[in-house]
């Protein structure tokens, strides 16, 4: 059965994996330059990082026909480092994000990703393509008139070449935008920046080579600061692309065994001169969409890139800076969720303030994984807010007896324990108590010392008390942390010692 499970991950869709991996090395091509740049390496280093990512991860990830390569979010984390520090030390912190991701991964940490709401995912993706956009400016600044002529020519090329019959469908307009711009600026000799004017391309395959950096603390000092939030950002970005990707082929994948993967990609990258990188929501959207499916996509990708770089360097030197920008600009308005400024009219306020938090958090700081931090934690302040105003209680006197019964409802909790409290009269002159749990779920230890309070209260007042209706889980805490049962604590606490 394993054995033709992966028969099929390689072999049962060949001719449509090698067309769409081909139609994503052509158009991966411009974005790993382009990240380079944003990173302020060479180009090669997001090529030479590119082709390995893809590679191994074909091997090893938990999502087939997931596209992984140099990142714009990877890169955006990594341009103070490049500049204080340098490349060195760049591939020795790219190794110690892929150990970070490994050990995420047997910590079995991609379950994580439940606790990630729709709205920091919004948040999340809009504030990556505002970063994308903010970083093609220093280009577009100062600039020659042609390079705004240009940039907005590759744009319309972009946006309209689809609408081409036939041949519209058939290559990524990304590429045409880039050899066309870059035959108009060959002939008309056009002086502009070019891709040959940000560094050396690479005319020979990657080599294995050790990161030439002391080993020692003060090396581990100035690295790990950027290797966890690109562990973290690498790795929420990937396992988001495999959640889409998931939905898009209405099959499932293993998230623990894609953080294993992306950690030993970008170990790979770093032995191999590569920065760190993670899986690419557009390449892989784009791979699925020209009918890529399984492992084979994502190897002929890799494999095909690192041969068009190497082979064909002298013609992709020339490629001017303006066909970059117009590609990443065009990245960016499509990462962007503009359905979510539409629906700031209709969600609930809290869902709009995650959603901004996040993007806010991140552009301010630079840094998605403090952003998605900021969102998740008001996610989750936001949900118990609103499951605690779910906790009543209501009660009804049995008069003949002198006896209230109080039943409660919902969940009691940190944030609803002081409501629950609430809830119950203790001046009332009452012979017995009785405390229906039937709908009700005590959660943590606040719960717990609020049932505490209410029922040694109760007997204070000299009420006997009965709690009844207590759901197994409920129970256990209760029997486990609570002290109303228990004399001797009751002893403790009333005597203060």
């Amino acid at each position: 059965m394993l054995l033709l499970s992966k028969k099929q991950d390689w072999l049962g869709n060949v001719r449509a994996d090698v067309l769409a991996g081909t139609v994503v090395a052509l158009a991966l091509i411009p974005e790993a330059i382009a990240f380079s740049i944003i990173a302020g390496v060479d180009p090669k280093v997001g090529l030479y990082a590119s082709f390995c990512i893809a590679v191994i991860t074909a091997f090893l990830g938990g999502r087939p026909g997931m596209i992984s390569a140099a990142t714009g979010a990877m890169a955006l984390l990594m341009v103070t480092l490049v500049k204080e520090h340098g490349l060195q030390y760049l591939l020795a912190t790219t190794l110690l994000t892929g150990v970070i991701q490994i050990i995420f991964g047997y910590l079995k940490l991609g379950k994580l990703m439940s606790f990630v709401a729709k709205s920091v995912v919004t948040g999340f993706v809009n504030a990556l393509a505002i970063l994308i956009f903010m970083a093609q400016l220093p280009e577009l600044t100062d600039a020659p008139w042609q390079v705004y002529a240009m940039t907005a020519a590759g744009l319309g090329i972009i946006y309209l070449f689809p609408y081409v019959p036939i041949i519209g469908k058939m290559l990524p307009s990304p590429l045409v935008c880039i050899i066309t711009l870059s035959a108009v600026a060959i002939y008309w000799q056009i002086d502009i920046h070019t891709v040959g004017d940000m560094g050396e391309l690479p005319d020979t395959l990657p080599m294995f080579l050790l990161p030439d950096v002391p080993l020692n603390f003060e090396t581990l000092k100035i690295i790990l600061p950027y290797a966890l939030p690109l562990a973290v950002v690498g790795l929420l970005e990937s396992l988001m692309t495999a959640t889409i990707i998931d939905d898009l082929t209405d099959t499932d994948s293993d998230k623990n065994r894609e953080c294993k993967a992306q950690g030993f990609a970008n170990i790979g990258a770093g032995l191999l001169g590569g920065m760190a990188g993670c899986a690419m929501i557009g390449q892989s959207v784009i791979n699925v969409k020209s009918g890529g499916r399984g492992r084979l996509s994502t190897l002929v990708a890799g494999v095909f890139l690192l041969i068009m770089v190497v082979f064909l360097d002298e013609w992709i030197r020339q490629i001017p800076m303006a066909a970059l920008v117009a590609v990443m600009i065009m990245v960016s308005i499509g990462t962007f969720s503009w359905s979510s400024i539409i629906n700031l009219k209709n969600y609930p306020l809290s869902a709009n303030i995650i959603m901004l938090s996040t993007v806010i958090v991140v552009v301010w700081t630079h840094n998605l994984a403090l952003g998605v931090l900021v969102g998740v934690l008001f996610a989750a302040l936001f949900f118990a807010n609103k499951i605690s105003h779910f906790m009543y209680v209501n009660s009804e006197l049995d008069a003949p007896a002198n006896t209230r019964i109080y039943h409660v409802h919902g969940q009691v909790f940190f944030n609803s324990a002081d409501k629950f409290i609430r809830f119950f009269d203790f001046k009332e002159a009452l012979d017995k108590v009785i405390i229906d749990l039937n709908h009700a779920h005590f959660w943590d230890l606040s719960a717990v010392d609020a049932l505490d309070k209410v029922v040694l209260k109760f007997r204070r007042e000299g009420a006997d008390v009965e709690v009844t209706g207590l759901n197994e889980a409920s129970s256990t805490i209760i029997d486990r942390f609570g002290v109303h049962e228990k004399p001797e604590d009751i002893e403790k606490i009333m005597g203060g010692h």
